[in-house]
């Protein structure tokens, strides 16, 4: 687990992780809620227990606040989920972005972002 801030884009390979903060985050970053990071863990929770995921970092960055997803720690993130708030009004705060930088999925509420990866809940729901 990596928390990070700054301005690195967090989809970029970097050599050395980045220590944790132990001061809040200042007023212009953006951040997540404990109630979107709670509902983000639960789902890393049970991806890890399936073993599918095995490492994530947090970036707060002055645009977005990012929670990358990894198959393995030496890798590029599978999985970008971001929050955007400069979004807000077009295609939605939240968005899952796969390796390759495609948008999986945008939205205004963060449960619906996150079924697109979550195919668990998306096979209950038939």
């Amino acid at each position: 687990m990596t928390i990070g801030s700054g301005d690195i884009d967090p989809s970029q390979p970097q050599g050395s992780a980045v220590p944790a903060r132990t001061s809040p985050a200042p007023l212009n970053q953006v951040t997540f809620s404990r109630r979107e990071l709670n509902r983000i863990l639960d789902l890393y929770g049970r991806k890890v227990a399936a073993g599918e995921w095995r490492d994530y970092a947090v970036d707060f960055l002055k645009d977005r606040a990012v929670f990358s997803v990894f198959r393995r720690t030496s890798e590029v993130p599978i999985y970008r989920i971001e929050k955007n708030p400069k979004l807000e009004r077009r295609q939605g705060v939240y968005s899952v972005i796969s390796a390759s930088g495609l948008v999986v999925r945008r939205g205004h509420e963060l449960d619906r972002v996150l079924r697109s990866i979550d195919r668990s809940l998306a096979l209950v729901a038939n």
